[in-house]
């Protein structure tokens, strides 16, 4: 086997592991669902143990990505970026971004409605920075209640209950950087002595 393919192989595993924890699944259910031994998971995600297309295929599909996505495989021919959107909560989220693990790129797209939603904060681990490209988000963040016009941005740890929605009930749009505790976001505004 060339460097290339090891090195290629080699990668696997931590996307794998990276994967699993962003979805926040354990081993023990991705086992169930799989019906792949847990140490055969286990030793898949460290790398002791030789990914191949027996086991990856059931990855695939539990965590809805392509294959290649798992293998790291090189893009080939067409250069465009085919972004898939995902809606939940009623938003659309585009990811920007594709490497498991570290920060996550989101374009966030909240939909216009004749009457504002009632805030419903959430909570979970991590990070995220957010930036106002088109509207006025309304961030409900612990006890404070802020409205943010296009080109402010907000920076929060995810543990604080927080919600996201529209201020006036038009559309709003934004982009997100979302990252595992500890992951944040450096923005410098001028000159760095």
């Amino acid at each position: 086997m060339d460097r290339g393919t090891g090195d290629v192989l080699g990668a696997v595993g931590p996307r794998l592991r990276a994967l699993r924890r962003d979805r926040g699944i354990t081993l023990a259910d991705l086992a169930a669902t799989t019906g792949v031994s847990e140490s055969t998971l286990s030793r898949l995600e460290s790398g002791q143990r030789r990914a191949t297309l027996e086991l990856l295929l059931p990855l695939a599909r539990i965590y809805d990505v392509p294959l290649d996505d798992l293998v790291g495989a090189p893009r080939t021919g067409d250069p465009r970026i085919h972004l898939k959107p995902i809606s939940r909560f009623g938003m659309t989220f585009v990811p920007l971004s594709r490497r498991p693990g570290g920060v996550h790129a989101f374009k966030m797209i909240i939909p216009g409605r004749p009457e504002p939603l009632e805030p419903t904060p959430q909570t979970h681990e991590g990070f995220e920075w957010l930036y106002v490209l088109d509207g006025r988000l309304r961030l409900v963040l612990g006890e404070r209640d802020l409205t943010l016009p296009p080109g402010e941005a907000a920076e929060f740890d995810t543990s604080l209950p927080h919600w996201l929605g529209s201020a006036d009930g038009a559309a709003v749009e934004l982009l997100i950087l979302f990252g595992l505790q500890g992951v944040r976001a450096h923005v410098r505004s001028g000159p760095h002595p």
